[in-house]
């Protein structure tokens, strides 16, 4: 049976249901290069563990690897794991978000925190009051797959992005949806580093568990308090991160590998 996307890849596009579920994936793991996440050199994930991650079956996320290579974005060895080859992708008209994965970056760490604060709060408290129990159960089946990426920062923050925006493309308004994506990419090489530090994936992993349970409750009030103190982590660890790199705040300048993204 063919895997029914709850989650169209890019809301604001009418024609996004004439892709398929291959193309789809595929334009996923573009947007986590294009963002960031994963990046020139990396490992792809294993097929069972891309399927888990994204939320659909092993020959879905085969065929979406098997047209990126296609593409020269990964290589495919044998006896070896799929790695990104190129950075440098075209995201198109598929993409996530209102624009490009890097131009967020080149705001303040202070700018975006308050606009995460103010913004994405809202909209996850709509989606509390919209979330359908197929929505519920991804969430649930993200957390699982957090939990089994949890020794893994890159790995983890594929399951993050995904679980994040299964709640914010719940809500109402896609447009504020789309801008909420942007504010989340920030500085996301940033959040790799912060990911690696002892007890950081566990604590997000946390928090994420209080989210879903505050989901289910249909509790807006208790879902906006529970992502306004998972932004504050969030806030926190980059400020860390900056600190560790020498001083310098994270959002001073769009960073150099981002700036070499391409997106249409």
């Amino acid at each position: 049976m063919a895997d029914r996307m709850t989650l169209p890849l890019s809301p604001l596009h009418e024609l996004i249901h004439k892709q398929t579920t291959k193309d789809m994936i595929r334009d996923k793991i573009v947007s986590l290069i294009a963002s960031g996440i994963l990046q020139r050199g990396d490992e792809l994930p294993s097929e069972r563990e891309l399927a888990a991650m994204l939320m659909v079956s092993r020959e879905t996320a085969r065929g979406a690897v098997q047209r990126l290579a296609g593409e020269g974005i990964v290589t495919v060895s044998q006896g070896a794991r799929t790695r990104v080859a190129k950075v440098d992708v075209e995201v198109g008209s598929q993409r996530i978000g209102v624009t490009n994965p890097s131009s967020i970056n080149g705001y303040s760490l202070d700018a975006v925190h308050a606009a995460r604060l103010l913004v994405e709060t809202a909209v996850v408290a709509d989606a509390a009051r919209r979330l359908t129990a197929n929505d519920i159960k991804r969430l649930e089946d993200s957390i699982a797959a957090q939990e089994a990426s949890c020794v893994d920062p890159v790995r983890f923050l594929i399951c993050d992005r995904e679980f994040h925006l299964t709640i914010y493309y719940a809500s109402g308004n896609k447009l504020l949806a789309d801008f909420v994506v942007d504010l989340y990419t920030y500085m996301i090489e940033h959040r790799r580093i912060a990911m690696g530090k002892p007890g950081a994936i566990k604590k997000s992993l946390e928090d994420h568990r209080f989210i879903v349970n505050a989901l289910k409750m249909r509790n807006p009030e208790a879902v906006s308090a529970a992502f306004a103190n998972h932004i504050l982590r969030i806030h926190e660890t980059s400020l860390e991160v900056g600190s560790d790199s020498g001083g310098k705040r994270p959002g001073a300048a769009a960073t150099a590998s981002g700036g070499k993204r391409k997106v249409a």
